[in-house]
């Protein structure tokens, strides 16, 4: 080949390479003109929001920065979902936000508004532009005069209209650059807002809120003391009701629960044990409790990984009692009904609460003439007195016996009570008494005032309601007494004077005394004696009616400290006149020594 060829073909070249030079001259990459080469720099920062807010304070942040060297340079800002979490039924709306203009060398115009360089976020109030998730709308930045850096920030944050649930919601940021009218190649950063889960729907159970209870029904909010027949049974006896709540106080943990029991069984229908672990439900749930065969008591642990409870005691009884222990319980009784009469104890071999179905029976014919039934009738078990009792209906005035036994029968009983005898009154009231429960109380102290109807012979009498007891006015007071309101008025006692009812029973926790009618007062709070006055009344008879009363001291701590000044000082003068007296003698017997 010439070399006369060869300078054509290499001319040809050259031709052909500044053609294609020329036909390419508008940027191909993500540069502004001029620029060839050079890309947008986008930065991001993770926002954060919750359920109820996700806006411009928890929003993410998202910079670009483009060096413009003409005057129609740009790029525009966009964003698209790209994930949600899995139970989210929707991504919700991104809305992006021009905030920040200022550290720009050269003048801008975003969306329509010029701002001039280093413009501060004060000088735009942005309109938001709400993006589709699916077809975003983007925002534009162009340069407005010369060449310098074009740098806007952002922020970016989900609209609240649409329902979001926790989890991480990512975006991906669009930013794609124009020179000359020809787009550039866009530059993606994924954006992720996470929203928070509220801790009123935290999962964790708190031994702060959480509760458990045991007792005999699925409702019981109150610790109940159990004892149950230890015959084993498919039916549950008792429940332990466990709610477990999470630090917010709202129900909604949800832990796995293991139950361990030292006799019986626990569990549910399907899965039961000594020791089992079970699923827990939103709210109150309640774990049954079966026996099975074992008597004593049991000791039941309840926890969860969060939360361990402190232990639950059930006793389980024999089917048969080993011991009753009767005793009577009114002392008088009344013709007609007599609830709670007679009482009884009873325990099993293990000495553990017998609290089965116990039975009452007159001792003979007799007996059953004057109360009760030589038929065995069923008596009540009472959880708050841990007793058996037993009520009985008397016939007429006199005595009977009975005993308590552990069936319907007396041939089915393995255990019978010791025999009690009961004495029925039909005695009318033949006068009155009243009385303080002490001689001396301390200002303000609470008092109880007893008012007791006696017989012919002067004896308390059975549980009844008595009419005109007292003469009009009822009970007078010289002091100035204050009252509970539940059984008086509120200036006297003067309710006395029509009618009142007697307890049957004694009672060390209400202060009731079998046989009186009680009013419960607080004395004066000045020191002084309290005096109560009444006369009988036309519910007497004639021998009866005659004025009553009862007296109280109040001792005042001052008045008594004064007292004791006072005697001191008494004491003290006597002795200065003892001593001056022997000064005196003695001062005689030395002159007659002298002398």
């Amino acid at each position: 080949m010439s070399t006369k060829t060869n300078f054509k073909r290499i001319a040809l070249v050259a031709v052909a390479a500044l053609g294609m030079g020329l036909l390419s001259s508008a940027p191909s990459q993500a540069a502004f003109s001029g620029a060839a080469g050079s890309q947008l720099t986008v930065t991001v920062a993770n926002g954060t929001g919750s359920l109820s807010k996700s806006d411009s304070t928890t929003a993410a942040t998202v910079s670009v920065t483009g060096l413009a060297l003409v005057s129609s340079d740009s790029y525009t800002v966009q964003g698209v979902s790209k994930s949600r979490p899995a139970d989210a039924t929707a991504s919700p709306r991104l809305i992006i936000m021009i905030v920040d203009t200022k550290t720009s060398t050269t003048n801008t115009t975003i969306s329509g508004v010029s701002l001039n360089a280093a413009a501060s976020p004060a000088a735009f109030t942005p309109t938001l532009d709400q993006l589709n998730a699916d077809s975003a709308t983007a925002i534009t930045v162009t340069a407005g005069s010369g060449t310098g850096y074009v740098n806007t920030s952002f922020k970016v944050f989900m609209e609240s209209s649409t329902a979001r649930v926790a989890g991480d919601y990512v975006y991906t940021i669009i930013a794609t650059p124009s020179a000359l009218g020809v787009n550039g190649t866009p530059i993606t950063k994924d954006v992720t807002i996470s929203i928070a889960e509220p801790a009123s729907d935290s999962l964790v159970a708190s031994s702060a809120y959480s509760t458990l209870y045991i007792g005999n029904a699925t409702i019981d909010t109150a610790d109940e003391a159990l004892s149950i027949v230890a015959t084993a049974s498919n039916t549950a006896a008792a429940y332990l009701n466990l709610t477990l709540k999470n630090a917010s106080n709202v129900a909604n943990a949800r832990e796995s629960v293991t139950i361990t029991t030292t006799l019986g069984l626990v569990g549910n229908s399907d899965v039961k044990g000594r020791s089992v672990v079970l699923k827990n439900a939103a709210g109150l749930n309640s774990y049954e409790i079966y026996p099975d065969g074992s008597a004593g008591t049991a000791t039941i642990t309840v926890s969860t990984p969060s939360v361990t409870f402190p232990t639950k005691t059930i006793n389980f009884y024999a089917k048969a009692a080993k011991t009753i222990t009767a005793s009577v319980a009114t002392p008088l009784l009344a013709v007609g009904a007599n609830s709670a009469a007679v009482t009884g104890v009873a325990v099993d071999a293990n000495g553990i609460n017998w609290t089965g179905t116990a039975y009452l029976v007159a001792s003979s014919a007799a007996d059953a003439l004057v109360a009760g039934s030589t038929t065995p009738t069923s008596c009540s078990y009472s959880a708050t007195n841990a007793r058996h009792e037993c009520a009985i209906t008397a016939l007429a005035a006199g005595t009977a016996k009975f005993k308590i036994i552990d069936a319907a029968t007396v041939a089915l009983a393995t255990a019978t009570s010791n025999e009690v005898t009961v004495t029925v009154s039909t005695a009318t009231a033949a006068s009155v008494k009243i009385e303080f429960d002490k001689a001396n109380y301390a200002p303000n102290e609470r008092a109880r005032i007893y008012v007791t109807p006696l017989d012919s012979a002067g004896k308390a009498m059975q549980s009844a309601t008595y009419t005109s007891l007292f003469a009009a006015g009822g009970i007078s007071v010289n002091g100035a007494l204050s009252y509970t309101g539940s059984t008086t008025t509120a200036d006297s006692l003067t309710v006395t004077a029509s009618s009142l009812t007697t307890a049957a029973q004694t009672s060390s926790t209400s202060g009731a005394r079998a046989g009186s009618m009680q009013f419960t007062v607080y004395m004066p709070s000045a020191g002084g004696v309290v005096t109560l006055s009444a006369t009988g009344g036309t519910g007497l008879p004639l021998a009866g009616r005659v004025a009553v009363s009862a007296s109280a001291t109040v001792t005042d701590s001052g008045a008594a400290a004064l007292a004791a000044v006072n005697a001191l000082a008494t004491t003290v003068a006597s002795l200065r006149t003892l001593i001056t007296t022997l000064t005196n003698l003695v001062l005689k017997i030395q002159k007659k020594v002298k002398a």
